[in-house]
């Protein structure tokens, strides 16, 4: 699967002052110092690798030389600068140290051998130094901020005549989240609680200058993950300024004709990337209209609303004369990741359940017009559903020329609301019964599902399966929540390679949302 998606002909479309009210905006990190809490060996467990303690704390290593290792548990997963004290024992030091430093979110990432990578993205991502240390003693501070649980040191080298101690490992973290501000959580259910516990550290390790995707990789500013961080703030953290912050980012720095971008850069200065997404660009006037009903900020929602209106009348242009969102070749909408996805079937819905969105922003700014033609649109493209997309006899809507059946596309259609609450529950009831071949394959895609069995009234079912998923990854060794997460295969990458796979990722920390707001109140 290609996951690049250039602009041909790249124009960035800047706007000043929505840039300088979003710098205005830049919180304050919060900085916690966090220690080792024990030393561990990685070691092969049931089909991937596990920790094993081998020593209950950690002060300082024994004298360390060549191809000795030590591998230290910092207890959760950390986000932030990591410094150590590296003394030198026996006679002089007459060569520097040579280390290698291997950063994990899981321990399979210490276990792998990385020259071996061959994944379709960049192996810089890799959390792997190589370091030499001239002068010993030293305080060693890393410039680079890791996203880990687990850190592995190994000697490489020193000399014949001397061996190294490690001491003062020292994680400096960083966040803009405050845990302290989230409510407590009132449940005598222990998997709701620790759901929501790893959902929150989650969301806390994302939440950086903006909500990140993932701390380790790719550290951006992704639409489509900002919706859902978003919501889930609403309900935890209540940052709500770093949510207007990265609305007033997308809508400062879009790409040509004034589209919003699929993803922005923040470093040295921001600046969107050239990446389209047809249904991304579509969340930004999804996510202005849930920030506008969490803050009641009439003057954002004012002066962002031309940038939402624009992404609903680009995406109208691509819809083709049978009244359908036209289909194309290439990554050009996301929807999930799944190999031979066909997007135009949930493509088509995701446009109809943003024009109701965009119905919500104009009736709320009193442009009475504009409403009738976006709900003039809704119901053309919901005809043209029922009409090209919706197959009776199947009893499922089908996608492209090969009219492929999957559970996106029945999610969005759901959620896009073509149907009534009970045919919407109907419909559902059938997809679980049926289990069509094209799968959900992230927990991007399982929170759509959620949100749809809890749209159609079906609680008992959204609460089952929000368990049975994210319960798995607990199972499976989860201290935050994964990129992707394969129940039958938990080496499965859109990648090519798990190495690159984030275990820390934005969009899978839903589960505070619908705990808080669904099934705890």
């Amino acid at each position: 699967m290609a996951i690049t998606n250039s602009i041909k002909d790249f124009h960035p479309v800047v706007n000043d002052a929505f840039v300088a009210t979003a710098q205005a905006l830049t919180p304050e990190l919060i900085e916690t110092e966090v220690r080792p809490v024990r030393v561990v060996n990685i070691v092969p467990e049931g089909g991937d690798y596990a920790a094993v303690e081998a020593a209950p704390a950690f002060e300082r290593s024994a004298p360390m030389g060549r191809d000795d290792r030590l591998c230290l548990d910092f207890g959760d997963h950390r986000v932030g600068y990591v410094t150590f004290t590296l003394t030198p024992v026996g006679s002089p030091a007459d060569a520097p140290a040579y280390l290698r430093l291997k950063f994990g979110e899981i321990p399979y990432e210490i276990a792998a051998d990385s020259s071996l990578y061959s994944g379709e993205i960049s192996r810089a991502w890799i959390q792997e130094e190589v370091i030499h240390v001239d002068v010993l003693p030293a305080v060693v501070s890393l410039p680079r901020r890791y996203a880990f649980r687990y850190l592995e040191l190994t000697v490489l080298d020193t000399s014949a005549k001397y061996k190294v101690v490690v001491s003062e490992v020292v994680c400096r973290g960083v966040s803009s989240a405050d845990m302290a501000a989230v409510p407590p959580l009132r449940t005598d259910d222990p998997e709701l609680v620790r759901l929501d516990r790893v959902a929150l550290r989650t969301m806390h390790d994302c939440m950086q200058t903006v909500f990140e995707d993932g701390p380790k990789r790719d550290r951006r500013l992704w639409m489509g993950d900002l919706r859902l961080q978003a919501l889930t703030n609403y309900a935890t953290f209540r940052n709500n300024d770093l949510v207007k912050r990265c609305l007033y980012l997308f809508a400062g720095l879009t790409l040509n004709e004034g589209r919003v971008g699929a993803c922005l850069f923040t470093e040295p200065l921001p600046r969107v990337d050239d990446t389209a997404l047809f249904d991304f660009s579509l969340f930004f006037p999804c996510a202005l209209w849930d920030y506008f009903e969490a803050t009641s900020d009439r003057d954002t929602l004012t002066e962002l609303a031309p940038t939402a209106y624009k992404q609903l009348e680009l995406s109208l242009k691509d819809v083709d004369g049978r009244g359908l969102v036209a289909d194309r070749e290439g990554w050009w909408c996301f929807l999930d990741w799944g190999d031979g996805l066909n997007k135009q079937a949930g493509a088509h819905a995701v446009l109809i359940y943003a024009l109701r969105r965009g119905v919500s922003i104009v009736r709320a700014l009193g442009d009475e017009v504009r409403a009738a033609a976006y709900e003039g649109h809704v119901a053309a493209l919901t005809r043209a559903a029922l009409e090209h997309l919706w197959d009776e006899k199947l009893g499922f809507f089908v996608s492209g020329a090969e009219r492929q059946v999957s559970w996106a596309s029945q999610v969005w259609f759901v959620l896009a609301e073509v149907f009534d609450r009970a045919e919407n529950a109907a419909l559902l009831r059938c997809l679980m019964k049926q289990n069509p071949g094209v799968p959900m394959v992230t927990p991007y895609m399982y929170h759509h599902f959620i949100d749809a069995l809890l749209r159609s009234g079906m609680e008992a079912e959204a609460l089952a399966a929000m368990k049975s998923y994210w319960g798995g990854m607990l199972r499976d060794g989860a201290d935050t929540f994964w990129e992707l997460y394969d129940p039958k295969d938990r080496y499965a990458s859109p990648y090519g390679s798990r190495l690159v796979n984030s275990f820390c990722h934005a969009w899978s920390g839903t589960p505070a949302y619908f705990i808080r707001t669904h099934f705890v109140k």
